[in-house]
């Protein structure tokens, strides 16, 4: 005798979705506390360029510098080697030449100028046509004081044609 076993009917309902229906969330609660927001980007707006020329007079024995206009009228600012140094001596050295473009520099910046062209003038003439140690001692600075350099350009007087150079037919004798 075997029992036939009973059939078990089992029924997976499956749960009926709603679109409609609605879940609300809870309302935030703001808490008050004043924290201090991280700065917003600032937006930095094009500074006005203002250009000046520094001319720079390096011979061996000093060094002068002068920032005028870009029409060269009006003088900004000016400095010589030897009001940077006591000994006559180290004028033309270059860190009297330093100094000098340090103290020009500074005087444009209160001034407001952002942009400089650099005009370097040896002796020249029936002198020598090289600047002295100064004249690069001083474009260093200019570039490292966070003026920006926009030319360099060398106006040492070159002569056409000259009167006849001394030291005679073997030359001069040192």
């Amino acid at each position: 005798m075997t029992d036939p076993k009973p059939e078990i009917k089992t029924e997976v309902k499956k749960p009926e979705i709603k679109p409609d229906l609605k879940v609300e969330a809870k309302p935030e609660v703001k808490e008050e506390v004043k924290a201090e927001a991280p700065p917003k980007e600032e937006i930095k707006k094009p500074r006005k360029i203002r250009v000046a020329v520094v001319h720079v007079y390096s011979s061996k024995n000093d060094t002068i510098i002068t920032a005028t206009d870009v029409s060269g009228a009006e003088t900004l600012a000016w400095a010589s080697g030897g009001m940077m140094v006591k000994s006559h001596r180290e004028e033309g050295r270059p860190y009297a030449a330093m100094q000098a473009a340090i103290k020009v520099v500074n005087t444009l910046k209160d001034k407001g100028i952002t942009h400089v062209h650099v005009k370097i003038r040896a002796p020249g003439g029936a002198g020598t046509k090289t600047p002295g140690s100064g004249a690069q001692a001083v474009v260093r600075t200019i570039a490292r004081t966070g003026v920006r350099i926009g030319r360099i350009e060398d106006v040492t007087p070159v002569p056409t044609d000259s009167m006849k150079r001394k030291g005679g037919r073997r030359g001069r004798r040192v």
